[in-house]
């Protein structure tokens, strides 16, 4: 099973918001609406995983200076001048741990090294994600800090991943 990663193209986005929503609470719930203005308007770098021509997964990135209410988004923003974040990575139920999700990450370490200090990542911690913990762990992740809301029921961890190119391909 050959995994293609390439830049999205308007017809990947029915496919794409159907992978989103069948991957909640992992990542967050859009209407269909606001996925097409996450991935079409607002200037964020997705890239597809496909497979046999199916689109399988997406990773959608996003740089400083858009214009983009996310509140983990604006807690990046306020401690990154310059910066990719990993706003959600998003896999079919059928494809997952087969490398779809690896094969994203190393060529979004691979877009932004060198043009940005860092790949910044949260991950739930309430309700938790232990899943997603592991696989960031893995591709060379670091905690960088936390924030919490609602009395402590929701809870974010936020990531790094060195990009300076001395940094390891992982």
């Amino acid at each position: 099973m050959k995994v293609n990663i390439r830049d999205w193209r308007d017809a990947d986005v029915g496919a794409m918001h159907a992978i989103n929503e069948a991957c909640v609470p992992g990542v967050g719930a859009l209407s269909r609406a606001d996925f097409d203005r996450l991935v079409c308007d607002i200037g964020a770098t997705t890239s597809v995983a496909e497979i046999d021509g199916e689109v399988v997964g997406f990773v959608l990135c996003m740089q400083e200076g858009l214009d983009y209410a996310s509140l983990n988004y604006r807690w990046i923003g306020e401690r990154f001048e310059r910066f990719a974040y990993v706003d959600r990575v998003a896999v079919a139920e059928k494809h997952r741990n087969q490398g779809v999700g690896d094969a994203l990450y190393r060529a979004s370490l691979a877009r932004f090294r060198g043009k940005r200090p860092a790949l910044l990542a949260e991950v739930n911690l309430a309700p938790p994600n232990p899943g997603s913990l592991r696989f960031h762990k893995r591709h060379g992740f670091e905690e960088i800090g936390e924030r919490w809301e609602s009395g402590g029921e929701k809870g974010v961890v936020y990531l790094a991943r060195d990009l300076t190119p001395s940094a390891g391909d992982g």
